[in-house]
Order: C-alpha cells, then sequence, then structure tokens
C-alpha cells in the first residue's frame, strides 16, 4: 500500500510539474489586458509637422502595456518609438524560445530600477501593438531584461514618445509564430 501511495504522489507531482511547465510559456501575439492604467496622464511636448513628442507618465500599480495600448488607441497612433525610465514593483520578461515559438516566461516579483526601456508600436490586426524590450535592475544590482510581457509601475514610470506620420503594419510570420513589422505595407 504504502509503494502505492508513493507511486500515485509521484505521479500527482509530475502531473502538475508537467501543468506548471505548460504555462511557463506565452504566445507572441498575447495582448495585454485593458483597463489596468487608470492613472497615466499624457502631455504633448512638441510638433514638428505631422510628427508630435509626448511624455506619458505612469502612476503607481498602473500597467506599462496597457497603458501605451490605450493611448495609441486614443490617439490613433500608427507608428511610434519610445524609450522610458523610472520604476517597477514587479514585472514580467520574455525570452524567445525558437523551438517552441513563445516567450519563456520570467518573472521579476520585486521592485526594480529601469535601467532601459525601449520600443515601438505598430498596427497589427486593426490594432495598435506595443512592443518593448526593457532591462531592470534588482536590489542586488543583478540587471535582468528580455521583451516586455508585463509590468506595474512603482513608483512612477516616464515614457518619451514620437508618434510617427506614416503608419507600420505587422504580419503575422509563419516561421516564428509573431507578428512582425512589413515595411512594404
Amino acid at each position: 500500500m504504502q509503494i502505492f501511495k508513493s507511486s500515485l504522489l509521484l505521479m500527482i507531482i509530475a502531473a502538475f510539474g508537467f501543468a506548471a511547465a505548460a504555462q511557463d510559456y506565452i504566445s507572441p501575439t498575447t495582448p495585454p489586458k485593458a483597463g489596468k492604467a487608470p492613472g497615466v496622464k499624457v502631455k504633448l511636448l512638441s510638433t514638428n509637422g505631422e510628427t508630435k513628442n509626448y511624455v506619458l507618465v505612469f502612476a503607481t500599480g498602473d500597467e506599462l502595456r496597457t497603458g501605451l495600448t490605450e493611448f495609441a488607441k486614443k490617439y490613433n497612433v500608427k507608428s511610434a518609438h519610445y524609450s522610458a525610465i523610472g520604476d517597477a514593483s514587479t514585472l514580467t520578461v520574455g525570452w524567445y524560445d525558437e523551438q517552441k515559438k513563445m516567450f519563456k516566461v520570467i518573472p521579476i516579483n520585486e521592485a526594480a530600477e529601469i535601467t532601459t526601456l525601449t520600443g515601438n508600436i505598430a498596427i497589427y490586426n486593426g490594432q495598435p501593438v506595443a512592443h518593448s524590450h526593457v532591462n531592470a535592475a534588482t536590489s542586488d544590482g543583478i540587471v535582468h531584461g528580455g521583451h516586455l510581457l508585463e509590468l506595474v509601475v512603482g513608483p512612477t514610470l516616464e515614457v518619451f514618445i514620437t508618434v510617427e506620420p506614416v503608419g507600420l503594419y505587422k504580419k503575422f510570420d509563419d516561421k516564428s509564430k509573431a507578428a512582425v513589422i512589413d515595411p512594404e505595407e
């Protein structure tokens, strides 16, 4: 009976382990959740012809990808690039696994200083998509980085964004299973 219980316990642990491993990857085309950046403030800094420069100031608890996406929808952004500095209370980055065609999910469940954040906005399936890469230093001075999947701001984060007049469009790439900018569109 003891051998049966041990075998059953090992099967349960193995099954749980496989389920947990399956959740450790996310599709490159997964959109952010809406409504998770209620505190973001926007200021137009300059206009040069049709090109506009803004600053977006995020408040504690705002989620960055959500705020960037909602900004792009509200201001009809079809092409932009940005950089940011600030702080995160938590963030999740991804590392693209070429074999799985998905991002390996890497959670950083502690406060971090954003040392570099850069990205762009383009249109995919008629909707704006923010694509960001980030480096973030934790309290031990170690810098973690990758494709930004989620960033919860704490206490603040400032994004300097340039909106361009010519739209950029993404299309689904069968080889990578990701949406990539097609400069010919």
